[in-house]
């Protein structure tokens, strides 16, 4: 007896998706194989997050199909069927602190009234071994790293059995080592015959990990081909369109003569579990950029904190002169209000100015908004638009706009471009590389070598010290990690 070609894993066809006059997407067809890792590509608001939606079973399509192995797609109400054929690792953690993880691993599975909790654990350590997790099943999920939060996410979807696997960004808040090995637990999942949908604004992961990839832009299919065949100008035209993939540039920032010293931190030091710090001293003058380069837990974001007064210094002085602006790297924690509107989170941060006798003037905040959406080139439907409802280029472009509509001498950004397509990336940093051009201090903290490009100064930040300082961009990648890396004397 012969048997035919395994069938795909998952595979959606000729896909259609209105929400209201938006057309979401327009006749998209994407296909996953067994022991495939596809590329789903497109700026933010290209409709990826609405083919996931319909992938898992939270959206109906409007026309079109989706089948599982060859099988229709089960009713969106069948949660249980859809868990055991797809499962979703998101880019915000779904883990439970308050649950050990073997019981995250094993969430919502009980069979009866009574848990086995020894038998609980005996699973979840073979299901760990297996997969060559190194995880600890007893340990509280509230003490897990980001990384090891993802694995129980990855494990939990593989011990329900699915065999189809979306990573949204997975890769947004891990440091390169943890990337690299997360690139090897995809790699022994994809040998086991898993499937992996896998979204990322990271072009070079793609070329990395993928083996094929399918760019949406504006709703619609723009391309689907074999990684190797689609080069990164190929690609980036894809997503962004010809015309403004011509206009993105490469090239370092262009220097403008440092004014007076607007930041000065002196001797700091300062414990936080972001990473201490000891004993760190450095200037930021007017219309400079000084990136802080290393690697999570290095500290760079603990002086951060320490500047914004987010984190109190056990030693050390830090001066400014003027006020001081914030983009946080965690825009959801601490960036913006999701439940209030465009116009409002825009000006949180100047509602004294805005203000007469402890009353808001409504004209003069909407009318500093509108400048400022119209500087930063948000997308909204209205200044009453929730932050909740717009895409994550959006949201951070609000978030990068409240830190400038009070126009501070010194602007101290934290990778100001996690989680944003290639076009919002350019915008962003073209943003901040503006605000230093017009007199500001700019601290750009980032472990992502593109964003330092804007840089007219970097900090090599290593077990809470500086240990390099480069002056001359561009700069040399090799040498940034080396010293980020500890690989050389410094």
């Amino acid at each position: 007896m012969t048997h035919g070609p395994e069938p795909d894993a998952a595979e959606a066809e000729a896909i259609w998706k209105s929400f209201g006059s938006t057309k979401a997407l327009q006749d998209v067809s994407v296909s996953v194989r067994p022991g495939e890792c596809h590329a789903l590509v497109g700026r933010n608001g290209a409709g990826k997050s609405t083919l996931v939606a319909i992938l898992t079973g939270l959206l109906r399509p409007d026309r079109g199909t989706v089948r599982m192995y060859g099988e229709p797609a089960p009713g969106l109400g069948d949660r249980g069927a859809w868990q055991k054929r797809v499962a979703c690792v998101y880019q915000r953690s779904m883990v439970i602190p308050s649950l050990s993880v073997g019981e995250n691993i094993f969430l919502n599975r009980a069979e009866g009234s009574l848990v086995r909790w020894r038998e609980l654990r005996r699973q979840a350590r073979g299901l760990v071994l297996e997969w060559g997790f190194d995880l600890d099943v007893d340990q509280p999920a509230a003490e897990l790293s980001v990384e090891q939060k993802q694995i129980v996410e990855i494990a939990r979807a593989l011990g329900i059995g699915a065999r189809f696997l979306i990573l949204d960004e997975p890769t947004a808040s891990l440091e390169s080592r943890a990337i690299e090995r997360l690139f090897e637990r995809l790699r022994r999942v994809k040998a086991s015959g898993v499937a992996i949908l896998y979204i990322s604004h990271h072009l070079e992961e793609i070329y990395e990990i993928c083996d094929r990839a399918t760019v949406l832009r504006d709703g619609r299919q723009i391309v689907s081909a074999p990684v190797e065949e689609l080069d990164h100008e190929r690609l980036v035209a894809a997503m962004v369109g010809g015309e403004l993939a011509r206009t993105m540039r490469d090239h370092p920032a262009v220097a403008t003569e440092a004014g007076d010293v607007r930041l000065r931190v002196r001797s700091l030091s300062a414990q936080t579990p972001l990473g201490p710090v000891e004993n760190v001293s450095f200037t930021v003058r007017s219309g400079e950029s000084v990136g802080l380069f290393g690697l999570r837990g290095s500290g760079a974001a603990t002086i951060a904190d320490a500047i914004v007064g987010l984190a109190k210094p056990s030693a050390g002085t830090i001066e400014t002169d003027g006020g001081v602006g914030y983009v946080p790297e965690d825009r959801h924690s601490r960036g913006f209000v999701p439940t209030l509107g465009v116009e409002e989170n825009l000006t949180l941060s100047v509602l004294g100015r805005l203000s007469r006798f402890g009353l808001i003037s409504g004209a003069r905040r909407r009318a500093t908004a509108e400048a400022m959406t119209a500087r930063l080139q948000i997308v909204a439907s209205g200044g009453g638009q929730l932050l909740s409802e717009l895409s994550g280029g959006n949201q951070q472009k609000v978030v990068v706009g409240r830190a400038l509509v009070a126009e501070p001498s010194v602007l101290v950004v934290l990778s100001p471009t996690v989680g944003v397509d290639v076009a919002s990336k350019e915008a962003l940093l073209g943003v901040v590389d503006r605000a230093r051009v017009d007199g500001a201090a700019v601290l750009l903290v980032s472990d992502d070598l593109d964003e330092l490009r804007i840089c007219t100064r970097v900090l090599v930040v290593r077990r809470g010290t500086v240990v390099r300082e480069l002056l001359e961009p561009p700069w040399d990648r090799l040498e940034l990690i080396s010293a980020a890396e500890g690989l050389e004397a410094a």
